[in-house]
Parts: C-alpha cells; sequence; structure tokens
C-alpha cells in the first residue's frame, strides 16, 4: 500500500486513486483507536495551524474537523463568513489571503460554489482541504461512509449501495458514487425523477424510482436529507407526498428477506426520508459515522500534513 497520498489536496474523491483511498481508511483505523483511549490526544500537527473558513452554515462537519484538529494537537482558528467582512464585499481569495498572512498551513473549507476549494488550490500554497462545495462534492463524507460500511461489512468491494433521496442537490451522493465505484462496489441512486439528475448513468450507476425495489437489492442504503434550502423551485408537491413515497420505515427494512445496513449523513430531517423508528433502529449505523467522520478527517489531516 501506498505510504503517502498522490495529490497535496483533498478537494473531490474524483482527483484520488484507489491506493489513495485505502491509505486514508488503513490511518483512520489507526486514529479510531487513539480516540477511544482515555487519553484522546496525539502530538502528530502540534506545529500545524489549521483555519477552518466556513462560508456556509455547518454544526456537523465543522465541529467533527474540530474535533479532529485538536486530538492531532494542531493550532486552530475558526472563521465564519456570517460575521466576517464577506458581508462587506471581500473577496474569497482576499479572505484566505488574509487569513493565511497569519500563517496558516492548512484551509478547510465550505463554500456554497461549485469548484471554490479547486479555485483556491490554484492561488494559494496552504494545503486545501474541501469541507463540502455547493452541489459538487463532500469527499471527507464519502470516505466516512465507506470506512463506516468496512467496519461494519469487513469490505466495499464487490457491495451493493443504494443512494437515496436528494441526489441533485447532494455532494454526498456524487463523493460517495466515485469513491464506492474506486473500490470496486455496485451503485444505485434511487429518488423521484425530479430529484435524479440527468444523465447520471453515464457515472455507471443504476438508477430507480422505486424505494422497495432499492432496499431489496442493496446491502446498504445510504438515505439523503431532502435539501429545501438548495431547491429554488418545488420539485415534489409536499413533504408529506414525499415521505409516503420514498421515505423509509422499520417495517419495511424489517419485511426485507435479509438485513441490511442504514446510513444517513445527517442532519435527519425525523419523518421525511426516515421514521424515527428506522433511524434508531438495529439496522442504523448513523451515530458510528458521526465517530467515524473525526478519525477520517484525522487520517486525512495528517496525511496531507506531511506532503
Amino acid at each position: 500500500m501506498a505510504q503517502s497520498l498522490s495529490v497535496r489536496h483533498l478537494v473531490g474523491i474524483k482527483d484520488l486513486t484507489e491506493s489513495d483511498i485505502q491509505l486514508i481508511l488503513e490511518t483512520a483505523g489507526q486514529f479510531k483507536e487513539v480516540i477511544n483511549r482515555p487519553i484522546k490526544k496525539v502530538p502528530s500537527l502540534r506545529d500545524v495551524t489549521i483555519a477552518n473558513v466556513f462560508f456556509e452554515n455547518s454544526t456537523r462537519t465543522r465541529l467533527s474537523f474540530e474535533l479532529a484538529e485538536k486530538r492531532l494537537s494542531a493550532d486552530v482558528v475558526n472563521f465564519s463568513a456570517s460575521g466576517s467582512s464577506v458581508k462587506k464585499g471581500e473577496t474569497l481569495l482576499d479572505t484566505v489571503n488574509n487569513i493565511l498572512a497569519m500563517k496558516v498551513d492548512m484551509v478547510v473549507m465550505r463554500h456554497s460554489s461549485p469548484g471554490a476549494p479547486h479555485y483556491l488550490t490554484k492561488h494559494i500554497n496552504a494545503n486545501v482541504v474541501n469541507a463540502g462545495d455547493g452541489t459538487h462534492e463532500h469527499p471527507t463524507q464519502a470516505l466516512l461512509d465507506s470506512f463506516s460500511i468496512r467496519e461494519k461489512l469487513g469490505d466495499v468491494a464487490g457491495k451493493r449501495i443504494a443512494i437515496i433521496g436528494d441526489i441533485t442537490h447532494s455532494r454526498v451522493a456524487l463523493s460517495n458514487i466515485f469513491c464506492l465505484q474506486k473500490q470496486g462496489a455496485e451503485v444505485m441512486v434511487c429518488g423521484p425523477k425530479t430529484l435524479i439528475p440527468k444523465h447520471i448513468e453515464a457515472l455507471g450507476v443504476k438508477v430507480g424510482h422505486d424505494v422497495r425495489a432499492a432496499l431489496a437489492w442493496c446491502d446498504v442504503a445510504n438515505v439523503l436529507r431532502i435539501q429545501l434550502e438548495r431547491q429554488q423551485i418545488k420539485y415534489f408537491p409536499s413533504l408529506r407526498e414525499y415521505s409516503l413515497y420514498f421515505g423509509i420505515s422499520k417495517q419495511m427494512l424489517d419485511e426485507l428477506d435479509r438485513p441490511i445496513v442504514l446510513m444517513h449523513p445527517g442532519p435527519v430531517n425525523r419523518g421525511v426520508e426516515l421514521t424515527s423508528d428506522a433511524a434508531d433502529s438495529s439496522h442504523s449505523i448513523i451515530l458510528d459515522q458521526v465517530e467515524n467522520g473525526v478519525a477520517v478527517r484525522m487520517a486525512v489531516l495528517y496525511l496531507l500534513a506531511q506532503l
């Protein structure tokens, strides 16, 4: 297995090789042992300063990155666009350059514009980690999802993964498709026709519109949130109707002829894409995903810092 990443930045899964993915997941396994010890800190990034630059609201991802950085003993600077000079018209590049002038080594960035982290890598020297760019990619979420599947099922290769829900507005879907396929999994996307991008078959995925058929086909159902905040028009009549046709209940899971694994990147709209009893059932590894997110992000930051 490769001992270092083939990339200086983590802007998308598309840029990673399969050995990059394996290296990140193996390293995450070692860090997961660390965070389950009584003393959860290691001095791996003691002299590294990391800026979390979030131009879009996020609680889970920001907290997960911040915790990962502190577990590695890095110095952490948090920047939130809502209370910043961005509101006064400052450009993305000016904002980041001002942060870098404070001698920051790494930038973790979430931005509402697809491609913003790629743009940044061409203009600054620090390592860039994409914490989500618009509806484009969310690489660390896909990596932690793969880590969680490996932990539960032993391997990703040969498994059938159904990604169910709002595929059109989801950056998680695209990153997961790339990540799972590079590891040899079969992928299906399932949802209302209005929430599945045209020509997505070109990525080599199956497309379905029947949630029960998707559940019967898959080993793992990765259920995505309906992203109302990204929808400029109505893609379906009502949340109640969506939940009627595409919501997943514990009863549906229990009626399958074999157990499947249920995942969700969070936050869950309880009663919309998942009922509470499904989200809290023995099928669900949603809280494991949250725990694994810290270990995977520790691995990404640690490996990039070595380059």
